[in-house]
């Protein structure tokens, strides 16, 4: 199996416009959702925006108080299928919603997402420490 080294995941996680966050609730009940996100050396931000969202108590920031074992998926598929690749995080989250904590990871997804600089999140911000990397590529 063609497995990306620990680098070339990194560099295409951070290629990816989006990913899959997955986190499991305290009796393992997943849930998947797509996010926006931002990478700083081993640590992955993801910001709760202004899209519309059925509550703003939402089921990701629970699960990952109950389990804050989490895991973060980007692909990119096309039907030369000689381009697929996929990478995953795994590792650890924890939430911070204090503003002057939450600056800095709102400037990483500002600079990566022109919606965020036009209109900066303002929920809280999912903090992943990466634990691991893991990648395949059908190009090697």
């Amino acid at each position: 199996m063609p497995r990306l080294s620990s680098a070339a995941a990194r560099e295409r996680l951070a290629s990816a416009p989006v990913a899959r966050l997955a986190t499991a609730d305290e009796h393992g009940r997943p849930h998947l959702v797509p996010v926006t996100f931002a990478i700083e050396r081993g640590t992955v931000y993801i910001a709760v925006d202004h899209k519309p969202k059925s509550t703003r108590d939402l089921r990701r920031l629970a699960n990952i108080r109950a389990n804050p074992r989490v895991a973060l998926l980007a692909d990119h598929y096309e039907d030369d299928w000689d381009r697929l690749w996929w990478v995953r995080v795994d590792g650890h989250a924890h939430i911070i919603d204090d503003p002057a904590r939450m600056a800095g990871p709102v400037r990483l997804l500002a600079a990566r997402y022109p919606q965020y600089r036009e209109r900066p999140p303002d929920g809280p911000v999912i903090v992943i420490v990466i634990d691991s990397w893991t990648g395949w590529s059908a190009g090697g």
